[in-house]
């Protein structure tokens, strides 16, 4: 029975536990990009790129939309206070996805063992103590103990999205998990939308940058705070749930208490499957585009296009906006078209990923040469985002068809690879554009071009949509060619089995 106390407390609440985790995991992931894509605006206002201008003469430059102060001279940044060149930098803004890297797998691997609430709501805190600290740290120590202190601020969320899955998985049945999948990682382009916007309108005017770390590492505790006190990582510790939502739970979630016998995770034969190679390429063209975007769009608005701080923040949140709504769109039409046979589910994840990859390399080739027109290269990159969407209902959810058992293990593996495209971009593009010209960005985008064109080449030729022998060898066993299967324990259960025939037949 439910002590009198927790009945109490949980009358409290209008909606279930279920939809409180819910929430607050939108609101996780929201704060984690928030603390993400902060600097990528901020960074703009740091940097006095006037030395550089002078230096440097650009027949294509676009007209400026500075402020001209009364004696006709156009205003500076009043809080740029570093002379950092473009490769600096990208290297910088790249140092985030170096932690990001190195925790994804062993954040997992924690969630699993010590439970999804501390391991998520423990790496979210340190990322928000983090951001809080950028404005002492970088001018106590400039670019070096700013390219470290990214690093550590990516560690910190690179458990968020393995410990989310483990909790959800823990909490949510199987018939909401759609609904519920998209509330709460509909939180990254929030957080991107947010972000944006946000940054924008604390250092309009004369605004000063150190206010948007301060902003966002306050909301990162606030959350934390929140999290600790309403999240439980199961529904069976959690100390006042109401008995009627947690019968229900216990009913058609598996308990979280409850450890299945499994085989170990597969990753010889996950590392020899070919589809695997077809989804990892398929990903790490996804992030260098994604990337591209987030990291450094922010970047072409300000020193190419010339807007202001604060009409970057709104037109650099518009893409993402539009990148939100196209997946609900794309993932309503690719289910639609499966469920009434008009392709397979193969064929769905290619015809999406294809959308998802041609379409914005078109059109972030199409931006750079709109040139100085801004209204038609802001057009091309909200076209890009939104056509980006598709990959949520592309390679985004392949794992699941290729490896339902394993998903965790390789989506994982999938995504901590492919961030490789996060620490490479920045920097390549800070390597490319010295001078952040618009010829110079213009041969960027057409090695994003390349880069999202032939990794879709690859997934188009080898994708595929069945589950693969290797997720459960005791039903589709080794194919022919496998003389050392990884899974040692299906093996003995096999010989097992056949001696178990034999013996029977004997007798």
């Amino acid at each position: 029975m439910i002590p009198r106390w927790r009945k109490t407390v949980s009358r409290l609440f209008l909606i279930p536990q279920r939809y409180v985790l819910g929430i607050m995991g939108l609101l996780a992931v929201c704060n984690a990009y928030t603390m993400r894509v902060c600097l990528n605006l901020a960074v703009t206002q740091m940097v006095n790129t006037t030395k550089h201008e002078d230096a440097h003469f650009d027949p294509d430059a676009c007209p400026d939309d500075s402020e001209i102060l009364t004696n006709g001279t156009v205003s500076l940044k009043p809080y740029a206070i570093f002379d950092w060149s473009e490769s600096t930098q990208g290297l910088i803004l790249s140092g985030f996805y170096y932690g990001y890297a190195i925790t994804h797998v062993p954040g997992g691997y924690l969630a699993e063992k010590y439970g999804g609430k501390w391991t998520l709501g423990i790496g979210l805190l340190s990322t928000a103590i983090f951001t809080l600290m950028t404005p002492v740290v970088v001018k106590a120590g400039g670019a070096t103990w700013l390219f470290i202190l990214r690093v550590l601020q990516g560690m910190g969320e690179g458990p968020t999205m393995p410990a989310l899955m483990i909790v959800l998985a823990r909490w949510v049945p199987p018939h909401e998990r759609s609904r519920q999948g998209a509330l709460v990682f509909g939180g990254a382009q929030i957080g991107n939308i947010f972000g944006s916007f946000m940054s924008g309108f604390l250092m309009a005017g004369d605004g000063d940058w150190a206010n948007v770390f301060y902003f966002f590492g306050c909301f990162g505790v606030l959350w934390f705070v929140a999290w600790s006190i309403l999240c439980f990582s199961t529904p069976n510790t959690h100390p006042y749930i109401s008995e009627e939502e947690l019968n229900y739970l216990n009913e058609t979630v598996t308990s979280a208490d409850t450890k299945s016998v499994r085989d170990p995770v597969p990753w010889k034969a996950i590392v020899r499957s070919v589809p695997v190679w077809a989804l990892l390429f398929a990903a790490v063209g996804h992030d260098w585009g994604y990337y591209t975007m987030v990291t450094d769009l922010p970047k072409y608005m300000t020193d190419v296009l010339k807007f202001n701080i604060a009409t970057t923040g709104t037109l650099t949140a518009i893409p993402y906006l539009a990148m939100w709504i196209s997946s609900f769109i794309f993932g309503w039409a690719c289910d639609f078209c499966v469920k009434k046979n008009w392709h397979s589910i193969k064929t769905g994840r290619i015809i999406h990923t294809t959308i998802a990859a041609t379409g914005p390399a078109i059109c972030i080739i199409l931006a750079s040469y709109a040139g100085c027109d801004r209204f038609a290269a802001v057009a091309y990159f909200i076209a890009s985002m939104a056509l980006m969407g598709g990959f949520y209902s592309g390679m985004k959810v392949n794992a699941l068809d290729l490896a339902p058992n394993y998903a965790g293990s390789l989506t994982a593996m999938i995504n901590g690879t492919s961030t490789i495209s996060g620490i490479i971009t920045p920097y390549l593009i800070g390597l490319l554009t010295p001078d952040s010209t618009l010829v110079q960005w213009r041969v960027a985008f057409w090695v994003c071009f390349a880069v999202l064109v032939g990794t879709n080449v690859v997934y188009i030729i080898w994708a595929d949509g069945k589950r693969q022998w290797w997720d459960d060898v005791r039903q589709y066993g080794y194919p022919a060619d496998w003389k050392h299967g990884p899974l040692k324990m299906a093996d003995e259960d096999k010989e097992k089995s056949k001696k178990a025939e034999a013996n029977d037949s004997g007798k």
